[in-house]
Parts: structure tokens; sequence; C-alpha cells
């Protein structure tokens, strides 16, 4: 009898779990005609972007293709359940409904590769799940100018020796920087934020959350972040990342927790990605969730489990710097990170006060495949920000005040690459790799904790300057060989040449790739020093010469 009892419980009881709403990715099997709409890339990213992977040598693969439009229809239209997101780089498509709703989907659709639920144990690799992790919200959750007065921002900037690169003139003009967080109110009206709305230094944004438009609105969370970079008030405030170029993204409902956001961080990411943004700072993480059954464990927290880490992932492969605050529950029973601070590609940031000692409510690392985290720490404990009702400067704690910090002194370092183009007394030896590697080396080396890292400071404070001078060192300084080397003319009609070669030109090998990183000409041994390229289409170019270890690109448009 008891036997019985128990079975028609368990009948009963899973009848009616499998009547519950349950939040599922539908990974896809494939992108037909990747092949063919990679061959136009302006598609689907723009000019900037594709100069960014250019300028890093990253070329284009089936990642970058969209979701195929026809298999996303067929989901959107199947009725039963909802589509709710999407990623193109997870090939993904995110979708509600009942367990069994869900199911049907893949005997329905074959182009379906595979279902994963929110829910783990619902999954057939299901992991155990531990303690919960309190996700890292607050609350729930120009002209270079190169000497600032930085008032009440000053120990948070000087900390990090950040004042020394805007005195190099670094002070991220060039680069855009995309905020991805829960709201950005009176940005648009507040004084603080005058100097980059005159400047046209708001790009735009969107927010995902509402599916609008409207990104002056929702929490005030990203309007203090948001500060740290951009704020701006004469000789009482500077955020140190002044020169930049902001897009604003809302994918935090604040209202819930749901895994919905993971899926709108990597559709903003993405979006990002498209609009060629060079640093992503978010002040967000994700490990507890309305529905328990949703949470992730320390278990999942090995930079390749969460949706939104292996999104993050990929926004690193792309060539953007991603920055990522690494939560706030270091002084609570579970004291982890939070996803997506754990990816590896990731700069996860902690926090210490003005003094620089750590504070305790900055998480802990390592991840569970044992790699540091936090990387490094700044300022996360009395931070100077611009309060969003006033506008006036206040204080305020988290770790989501010393991501973007850093976030914002990254930037003026990534400037480097236009900086190097420029100086004298360095010349740039090319790399076949992202530079964003030996940029985050030199950055973890600086740290004044890097020879004996801790799993709450991470390598610890950086010092900009030296990171600076150790990414500089990273370059060729041999002046003599492409000293005023030009390419001319630039645009190009039919056939260009090259003014001020030094020596004999059959010392100079060339290389030319087309937007998708293709070689499309080589010369192994220049005979002439004119290069007849009549035949390219139009369109922009990158030009490597070579002289022995030496390289040096241009940017070559063909009209």
């Amino acid at each position: 009898m008891k036997k019985m009892l128990l079975y028609l419980f368990t009948i009963i009881s899973f009848s009616t779990f499998s009547q519950v709403e349950e939040d599922a990715w539908i990974f896809l099997k494939d992108k037909p005609n990747a092949s063919k709409i990679l061959q136009n890339p302006i598609a689907f990213l723009s000019s900037k972007a594709l100069e960014r992977r250019n300028n890093q040598g990253i070329s284009l693969d089936a990642i970058d293709v969209p979701i195929h439009t026809d298999y996303y229809n067929q989901l959107k239209n199947e009725g039963n359940s909802i589509v709710l997101g999407k990623s193109k780089w997870l090939n993904a498509v995110h979708v509600q409904g009942t367990v069994s709703q869900i199911n049907e989907l893949i005997v329905k659709f074959p182009f379906i590769k595979s279902i994963e639920f929110a829910n783990k144990s619902l999954n057939s690799s299901a992991k155990k799940r531990k303690k919960r992790i309190v996700p890292n919200h607050h609350n729930k959750l120009s002209n270079t100018v190169t000497d600032f007065n930085y008032g009440s921002a000053e120990n948070q900037i000087k900390i990090l020796k950040g004042e020394l690169l805007h005195k190099e003139g670094l002070t991220a003009t060039g680069q855009i920087i995309a905020v991805i967080d829960a709201g950005f109110p009176n940005v648009n009206t507040l004084g603080a934020f005058k100097r980059i709305r005159d400047n046209n230094q708001i790009l735009g944004g969107y927010n995902f959350a509402d599916r609008n438009s409207n990104f002056y609105t929702r929490d005030s969370h990203g309007t203090h972040v948001l500060s740290t970079m951009a704020g701006y008030l004469e000789g009482e405030f500077v955020g140190t990342a002044p020169d930049a170029k902001y897009y604003l993204f809302i994918t935090e409902i604040a209202e819930s927790e749901t895994v919905l956001e993971e899926t709108l961080w990597v559709e903003a990411a993405e979006k990002a990605d498209s609009l060629g943004v060079d640093v992503i700072n978010t002040s967000l993480g994700y490990t507890t969730y309305d529905n328990p059954n949703h949470n992730h464990s320390y278990a999942d927290m090995d930079g390749k489990t969460t949706f939104i880490s292996r999104g993050a992932e990929i926004a690193a492969s792309r060539g953007i710097l991603v920055v990522n605050s690494v939560g706030n529950s270091g002084g609570e029973a579970w004291k982890y990170m939070g996803a997506p601070a754990d990816a590896p590609s990731v700069i996860a940031v902690g926090a210490v006060n003005a003094l620089g000692h750590i504070a305790s409510f900055s998480s802990f690392g390592p991840t569970k495949d044992n790699r540091v985290k936090p990387e490094i720490v700044g300022q996360g404990l009395g931070t100077a920000i611009i309060n969003y009702e006033t506008g006036e400067i206040s204080t305020s704690n988290g770790t989501s005040f010393s991501a973007p910090i850093m976030a914002g002194l990254i930037a003026c370092l990534n400037q480097n690459e236009w900086f190097l183009l420029k100086r004298t007394s360095k010349k740039r030896k090319f790399i076949e790799s992202t530079f964003n590697v030996y940029l985050k080396n030199a950055l973890f080396e600086s740290a004044d904790r890097y020879s004996n890292a801790h799993e709450q400071y991470g390598y610890g404070i950086p010092d900009f300057k030296l990171t600076l001078d150790k990414y500089l060192s990273t370059f060729s300084v041999d002046e003599s060989i492409f000293d005023n080397l030009k390419v001319n003319p630039n645009p190009v009609i039919d056939s260009f040449s090259f003014s001020n070669i030094k020596d004999d030109f059959s010392f100079y090998s060339i290389k030319i790739f087309n937007i998708l990183g293709k070689e499309v000409f080589r010369n192994s041994k220049l005979t002439s020093n004119k290069i007849d390229i009549s035949n390219f289409k139009s369109g922009m170019y990158v030009l490597k010469i070579k002289k022995g270890t030496q390289q040096k690109i241009f940017k070559l448009i063909k009209n």
C-alpha cells in the first residue's frame, strides 16, 4: 500500500511539475548559408566593428552570422512556447513554456540541436547545486585634457596611477565603451554628464528589458556606474574615461531576478560588438533567481557553464575588453563571484578602500577550475559617484563601482593602440594575435600582489603607469625602418606606392587582407615601389609591410 501511495504521489508531482512554466535555451544545429552571408559582413557588423577586428588580426567566422531567420520564425510562431530572446553567438533561442511543450520542440523541429533548461535538474548532465549566492547589484542588485583637478574622485584614480595615463594624453579618445546595466535615469539632464552630451559622446543605446529605445529610465544603478567613467564637474569630479564615447544598454530587470537577464546581457554584448565597441563594463552578476531551481552553484563558476559567461567569453574573442565586477558576497556564507565574472577572458574586479585594504564585501575566488578571480582590485568602498537625483557628488560602496573605474582606465590604456602610431619614441611590432592578451598581461603583472595572488585581492592593485610601460615594451623600438613611411595615394584608385623607404625594396614583403581577415595579396619580395590593386573590389583593406621581424600596418581604402 505504501509503495502504491508513493507511486501515485510521484505521478501527481511530476504531472503538476510538468505544467509549471520553465525557461530554456534552444540550441540550433547550424546556420545555413553562413559562408555566403560572411561575404557581406557590413550587413551585420559596422565598419567600426570590422576595423577593430582588422586591427587585432581577428577573422570573422560563423559565430558572427545571425541566427537563421527561418528557424527563428518557426520557433516564434510555434504557438505553445513563448520566445523571449536569442543569441547569434551561441546560436540559441530563449523560450518559456511548460517542460512538455519545450521538449516537444526538439521532436517537431529537426533543426534543433539540443535543449538546455534553466532548471538544471531537467537536463541530462545536471549538476548538484550548492548554496545560493547574492547577485552583484546595489540594493537588489572633446579635446584631450591632460591635467585634471579630480576633486572628490582623486583617490580612486590616483590609487591606480590613472592620472599618469591622463597626463600622457590617454583619456580614452577614440575608444567606445558599452555600459550594460540596470538603467540610466537623468543622464540626459544632469550637469555632470553635460560634457559628454555636448561633445556627442553618448552614441546611443537600447533598453533590452522593455524592448524599446528609452534607455534614460529604470534603475539608477547604471547612472551611478557611468558617472565613475564619464562624469565631469570642473574642479570637483572627473571620471576615468572622460573622452570616451558610450553606448548605454539596459538588460537588468530590477524588480525581478530571472534567467532572461542572462540572455538579454548576451544580446547587448552582441549589439555592442556589431557597433564596434572596444570595452564593455558590466556591474552585474548572476547566480540566484526568483525561481530557486534556476540558481547557479559554485560548480557552475567554471567560466563555461552559465549562458552569460559563455557569451562574455565570445565577446572577448571578438576583440572586446570585458570588465566585470566580481560581486559583493565576500562577507556572506556564500562568498564567491557570480557570472560572468568567472569567464576566463573577463577582467573581474574586486574592491578595496581608499587605503588599499580589501573591502569585506568584495567577493572571493578562485573559480571552480581554480583560476584567479578577481584578477585586480580598485576602490569600491567610499567611492565618489554622481547622485542620479541631485546631480551632486556622493559616495557609494560596491564592486559595482571599482569595476567601471577600472574599465575607464583600461579604455585609456587601449587608446594606446592609436597612440603608438603617433609616437616617435616607439614603433609597433605587429603580432598575429589579439592585442588584448598583451594588454591584460601587462595590467595583471603591474599589480602589487602579482607574485602572490590572493583569493580576494587577486593580483592586487594595478599600477597603470607601470602597465603602460610594460605594454609599450611589447612593441619594437627600432625607429629607423619605418620612420615616415607612407602609402600614396590612400584612398587608392588603381595603384599605390610607398614613400620614404630607406633601402632596397627587395628587403620588404607585403600582405593585404580584406575585411574578413582573408589574405588577398602577397608579395614576399618587392621588385617595384608600385603596387597594382586595380582588380580589387571597392572597400577597406589592411596592408602589412614587413622587413625582418618588423612590421607596420596601414588601413587601405580602395575606391
